[in-house]
């Protein structure tokens, strides 16, 4: 828990402030401290509060008694900071973390990514952290019925996915015995819970109790007609019957995969049968044969509905051994009946699964292509693409190495492919009688006649045999009529389920959840679930985890039979902007974004926190990146610029940038076409802070210069200000000084004008106070930043507070106050590790690094600058990269490891020269002098300190203009000029006098 305020609701109400515990004895304090751990960190309206403590019946004077348990609770704390009083609530000033609530689901959370990722070891240790938070019912003795009605069951729920996914995994390590008495306890607890049932049953089976684990279903067989009058369902059946004949799949647990080696195959389809011929010939040609020049290619063909992912899925496990260096997959969806997926989304996605981190992914394809090509070279790896529809979306997804086979899957026979690149087609066919009786598990001749009337396709036979389930073939046949598999498991269904099945075709990317179910249907999310249960059972959908899909085929049919589907699909885009709003809210609430959309049913459950909303958005990234370009391409085309505008900063944070630029360029498409002004603002807005975050200065003042261009037009302040303050820090990053004075100024000039709120200023306030910095007007920048940091403060607004204190850091170093400076860096470290903003604590470790190098303690700083690269290692800000290098280099010099320092102020040259980073390439410039200096190579260290004051006299940087002459003057001195060493050291010392003085 660490020595700060900790909060736990988990179980009855604990506090703990420096790991002391605190009681909290009254009840309405307990309720209302309850109330504000729920959403730590976020304002908690009055009204809310009022509800949470009195229900329907409030006291006479509310506010005046709210204030004084207010005020109380402060005192209980010991220290009245804890919550903090706003215009609209209260809220506690505690990073989410600190509250068990918001720790459970986070770690739940990294223990879900985990075990989707293959880290299953990892992934049962973070599960039985999280578990372990639970004390008891959750708010166990708050007395607020509101509270509990609102949060009990939300929580309750979430405890019991996070049990069964954390037995999912324990299962799939082999810990079959460990979870048996856990399992044990479970259903007794939760006996309607079916899931926790099933998972018994395996545990016992794996156990070699099979006795025992037939001896489980006939007990929730009994309570389920007990209690709920009703069988198990389907799930549970078709495992009773698999322990009865012994399936050998059931003893297998999941193979564990080496964190290193990504694996993206789909799971294996249970009951695979037949394909011998087919297997062994797909086989052949794409196991490893050191004699292979070319990349082995094989075309898997054949009609909708005969198996072809099976069998490519199938093959893929089957070899999975001899492709160690890893398997990667796509669906290229190029038959769904939304958009098939870009190629540059399958590369970045490919190039992330080869450890290549998000900033460093190119967005040209052709780049992608190419490092893709190069990454694979050396390495055995498979790959399969699935769904494509034609040859242009397989070509850029080929590797160079012939060790690295792709198997493709594709209705058509992609002759391109053959001709031009030696693919090799392998057509499959239906199935033969037998293996169809066999898929079927019946025989006889009513279920010979199912099978002809299936057509042997793998697809009809699934849903035919969940619409079987253990009754007659010859009845169902009777029921079948002239109708096929499809149209009667349709029929079978309730209205309700009919309809959703058909509505789903609206959905235009990859997969679904209950939640956007329920929008599609128009129905509560508790009615979706149901219904999707019944939909998987009839083999209509696909559920894993909690999330469904369709096969292609049944997609298409689904839209064939779709009633009023244009409403549901524009009820379907609706929530997804409401959700991303409601996300980047969580997330990013002072980012500027186009108005948000009417409230409507914004909440999304389970997204309270900003962790949550990341969560939320990583999940559905795919699926929200489908919808902006299916809204740009078929309408309603405001919500693909609306969507791109509220996943800017998700994307920027996540460094998502193939996903950015084209979300940006579907929005900005769209906004154009439509002649929407604010749109293509928005749009302008976005691209220029792309191109700004990817270091290209020029494009990004280019789009920011039309986006001011289209405020103004449109009469938009506020917006306009926004805009110009972007741009006058990108003209600073770029070195033009002038013009980025001008931008910051007229900003600040425009908010006051519009009246906006002052927490809008701190950007502003803040580069201006690195123009002031960077001028050497130490004052006016520690003026600037002071009013910055009390707006920050006064506003909640972290990245805004950290930021302040280490360019307020900055300033006392330079000012030569090298203890104030490293207090202020000590307080932005701290905020900015509670925050998890790996950015901020990068660039707080290198100004301390910076400071601790002239207080002459180079191994200090150089153990900082390793800490501070080890924050950017996932990717980060290039320029703070530059930055640490060159005080990595400096803190090498000045251990006398010059070949070291060399080659990292070289890099931090290069780096700075690629992104367009002046002052970094100054700085570089500098260093690299003196080392050339110390290793007496006078006129190469010469000619950089030359290089490096025409630099900053070029640009205004007088701090950095001193610092190069300084150095001029040092090279001078080495090489026996004292009277140049003078004069340079006059010049440097002139500097240090007010600009224009």
């Amino acid at each position: 828990m660490g020595a700060g305020p900790w909060f736990g609701l988990l179980g009855p109400l604990e506090v703990r402030i420096q790991g002391q515990p605190v009681p909290v004895r009254a009840g309405k304090h307990r309720a209302l401290l309850a109330a504000l751990s729920l959403r730590a960190g976020r304002v908690v309206s009055i009204g809310e509060l009022v509800a949470f403590l009195w229900g329907d019946s409030p006291p006479a004077r509310t506010r005046g008694t709210l204030q004084t348990y207010v005020m109380r609770l402060r005192q209980l704390l010991g220290d009245p900071s804890l919550i903090r009083t706003t215009s609209d609530g209260y809220r506690l000033v505690v990073p989410p973390e600190q509250v068990d609530v918001h720790r459970f689901t986070a770690t739940a959370g990294r223990a879900r990514q985990a075990a989707r990722s293959g880290r299953l070891a990892e992934a049962a240790d973070l599960y039985a952290e999280a578990l372990g938070l639970w004390r008891g019912p959750a708010l166990a003795d708050v007395p607020s019925d509101s509270l509990r009605d609102h949060e009990v069951p939300r929580l309750a729920e979430r405890l019991l996915v996070a049990h069964e996914e954390h037995v999912d995994v324990e299962l799939a390590l082999g810990n079959h015995e460990r979870v048996i008495p856990v399992l044990r306890a479970l259903t007794a607890d939760y006996p309607l819970r079916e899931r926790f049932w099933a998972q018994l049953m395996v545990a016992l089976y794996r156990g070699s109790r099979q006795a025992e684990a037939l001896e489980a279903f006939r007990l929730v067989d009994r309570v389920l007609d007990e209690q709920l009058g009703v069988e198990p369902g389907a799930a549970l059946r078709e495992l009773h019957q698999a322990i009865l004949v012994g399936d050998p799949s059931l003893a297998a647990p999941v193979e564990q995969v080496d964190p290193d080696v990504p694996d993206q195959l789909p799971p294996e389809v249970p009951g695979f049968v037949g394909r011998a011929e087919a297997v062994d010939r797909i086989s052949r040609l794409v196991a490893p044969d050191g004699a292979r020049t070319a990349v082995p290619i094989v075309v898997l063909t054949g009609v909708p509905g005969v198996g072809k992912t099976a069998l490519a899925a199938h093959v893929a496990h089957r070899l999975r051994d001899r492709f160690p260096d890893g398997r990667l997959y796509a669906d290229l969806r190029g038959y769904a009946p939304g958009p098939p997926t870009p190629v540059v989304e399958v590369l970045t996605r490919f190039l992330r699964a080869l450890g290549v981190p998000p900033e460093q992914i190119p967005v040209d394809p052709d780049e992608q292509s190419t490092l893709f090509r190069s990454l694979l070279a050396g390495r055995r790896m498979l790959l399969v693409l699935d769904n494509a529809a034609a040859p242009d979306q397989v070509r850029p997804l080929l590797p160079g190495a012939a060790s690295c086979p792709v198997l493709v899957t594709s209705r058509d026979d992609l002759r391109g492919l053959i001709a031009v690149d030696g693919a090799r087609r392998v057509d499959l066919d239906v199935l033969s009688p037998a293996e169809s009786l066999a898929l079927l598990g019946r025989s006889g001749q009513a279920a010979e006649e199912l099978a002809r009337r299936c057509g042997h396709l793998p697809l009809a036979l699934d849903v035919a045999s969940a619409s079987l389930g253990g009754g007659s073939v010859a009845r169902y046949l009777e029921r079948l009529g002239d109708r096929d598999p499809l149209h009667l498991a349709l029929d079978a269904l309730t209205p309700a389920a009919r309809r959703l099945f058909g509505l789903l075709s609206v959905v235009p990317g990859p997969d679904f959840t209950p939640e956007a179910a329920a929008r599609v249907a128009d129905v509560p999310v508790a009615a979706a679930a149901l219904l999707l249960d019944q939909l998987a059972g009839a083999r209509l959908v696909r559920g894993v985890a909690g999330r469904y899909s369709f096969h292609d085929s049944l997609a298409r049919f689904a839209a064939s039979v779709a009633e009023d589907a244009e409403a549901a699909r524009t009820r379907l885009l609706e929530f997804y902007v409401r959700a991303v709003d409601h996300c980047a809210e969580l997330l990013y609430p002072d980012l500027m974004r186009l108005p948000s959309a009417p409230a409507g049913q914004a909440r999304l459950a389970g997204v309270e926190t900003a962790a949550q909303a990341r969560a939320w958005l990583d999940a559905e990234r795919a699926n929200l990146a489908a919808a902006i370009r299916a809204a740009a391409e078929h309408g309603p085309a405001a919500v693909s610029w609306r969507l791109a505008d509220g996943l800017r900063g998700y994307l920027w944070s996540g460094k998502h940038v193939t996903e950015w630029l084209l979300t940006a360029q579907y929005g900005m498409d769209a906004a154009h076409e439509q002649r929407d002004v604010a749109g293509e603002a928005a749009m302008h807005q976005n691209l220029g802070t792309l191109h700004w975050r990817l270091g290209d200065f020029a494009e990004s003042i280019e789009h920011y210069t039309r986006a001011v261009e289209l405020h103004r037009v449109s009469g938009d302040l506020e917006s306009e200000a926004g805009v110009r303050g972007n741009l006058g820090v990108v003209r600073l990053e770029a070195g033009d000084l002038a013009s980025a004075r001008n931008d910051l100024e007229t900003c600040l000039a425009l908010r006051r004008e519009a009246g906006g709120p002052r927490s809008g200023e701190t950007a502003v306030l803040t580069g201006l106070g690195v123009l002031a910095v960077e001028t050497g007007e130490l004052a006016e920048a520690a003026d600037l930043l002071g009013e910055a940091l009390a707006i920050s403060v006064e506003h909640g607004l972290r990245a805004g507070e950290i930021t302040a204190l280490t360019l307020l850091g900055v300033v006392a170093q330079q000012a030569g106050e090298p203890q104030r400076a490293l207090a202020h860096l000590a307080d932005a470290l701290r905020l900015a590790t509670e925050a998890g903003f790996r950015e901020a604590a990068a660039r707080a470790l290198e100004a301390t690094a910076s400071v601790r190098l002239d207080l002459g303690e180079h191994a200090e700083a150089l153990d900082l600058a390793d800490r501070a690269l080890a924050e950017l290692r996932e990717g980060g800000d290039q320029r703070i990269t530059t930055n640490v290098l060159v005080v990595m280099a400096s803190a090498n010099r000045g251990l006398g490891s010059l070949a070291v320092a060399d080659e990292q102020f070289q890099q931090a040259l290069t780096k700075a020269g690629r992104i367009g980073y002046p002052p970094g390439e100054a700085r570089a410039l500098v260093g690299l002098a003196g080392v050339r200096r110390l290793l007496g190579e006078h006129a190469e260290a010469r000619a950089l300190a030359e290089q490096a004051v025409a630099l900053t006299v070029r640009l205004g940087l007088r701090p950095a203009e001193r610092a190069a002459r300084v150095e001029l003057a040092a090279v001078h001195r080495a090489a026996g000029d004292d009277l140049a060493a003078a004069a340079e050291l006059d010049r440097a010392d002139r500097l240090l006098e007010p600009p224009g003085s």
